[in-house]
């Protein structure tokens, strides 16, 4: 039972992170309800700019480690936040109405172009941050067992957490929420009625790449590294995960997520790890039609993909 207490935990750090990324991306889903490739790029390019601006406070600069963490961080929302506003206006605003293959592909080539300008700015070498808070919690100890989670990962979960809590907050009593459900619902009606639609598309995709962003920096503090194609990867994941979870809120997306990356770690402890992604998408691709049935799946298929 000890056993399954720390793989629980594990999943419980990485459901957070999985949440976090599903919240932003049905954020964003819900005003373009188009498949968007570009959120796990951006996911995956965030942790590594991060990582590449704090080695270079730190080996040429000679910045302290928390200071070049710090400026590391706000560089990276900098740059998330510039990757957002230039695939709102750029990308997703001109391609909104047309087919949902174009966007498909255009955040594709959004996802090929990040991940080769990570690998080429770090000359294809992975660089590493040091342990950061990595002294153990102890949860439960039993025969010299221990089931712990590092101080880390903590944080993490209490950012996430705070984040969602606040975020949720915002979309369910807020006018911004009340302005994205209605874009989300019907744009063309939201717009008869006053609402500055471009406004909110353009506020929600941003939001998305900011959270995006967050996850990113947050699973590279954590680990130490995030791998050049981890963005396709993780993109894949939340975007099965979010369609399970319903593209219509956000907060419930999060806890599918949250549930999923329970599921993921419970199989790295039980079963062999080398078919722990193909056998999680197979479960992903399996939800959806049990969930919602044969016919209101291939209604969603034809909508989001």
């Amino acid at each position: 039972m000890l056993y399954f207490f720390q793989q629980f935990l594990n999943g419980l750090h990485m459901g957070a992170l999985y949440a976090l990324l599903a919240f932003g991306y049905v954020l964003v889903n819900g005003v373009l309800h188009r498949t968007n490739l570009a959120h796990g790029a951006i996911f995956a390019f965030s942790g590594q700019t991060m990582i590449l601006i704090a080695v270079f406070g730190w080996q040429v600069l000679w910045m302290t480690l928390p200071m070049t963490i710090a400026v590391a961080i706000a560089a990276t929302f900098a740059y998330a936040a510039l990757t957002g506003s230039v695939l709102s206006r750029n990308v997703f605003e001109p391609l909104a109405k047309s087919s949902p293959n174009a966007i498909v592909v255009a955040t594709l080539g959004v996802l090929l172009f990040l991940t080769e300008l990570a690998r080429i700015s770090a000359q294809t070498h992975d660089f590493w941050l040091p342990p950061l808070l990595s002294t153990p919690v102890v949860f439960a100890e039993s025969s010299g067992y221990k089931v712990t989670l590092t101080v880390i990962q903590l944080l993490d979960c209490a950012i996430i957490a705070a984040v969602l809590a606040i975020s949720g907050g915002v979309l369910a009593r807020s006018r911004f929420g009340r302005d994205w459900r209605a874009v989300s619902d019907d744009p063309a009606a939201a717009a008869m009625c006053g609402i500055d639609t471009r406004l909110v598309f353009r506020g929600a995709v941003l939001a998305g790449a900011l959270t995006a962003a967050l996850a990113g920096m947050l699973a590279a503090l954590h680990f130490g590294n995030i791998g050049f194609g981890s963005g396709l990867v993780f993109g894949l994941k939340i975007l099965f995960v979010a369609a399970v979870g319903g593209y219509r809120s956000p907060v419930r997306a999060a806890l599918g997520a949250l549930g999923f990356g329970i599921a993921e770690s419970l199989w790295t402890g039980y079963f062999p790890i080398e078919w722990r992604d193909g056998w999680m998408f197979v479960l992903l691709a399996a939800m959806p039609v049990l969930r919602f049935g044969g016919q209101e799946t291939l209604q969603s298929s034809r909508q989001h993909f």
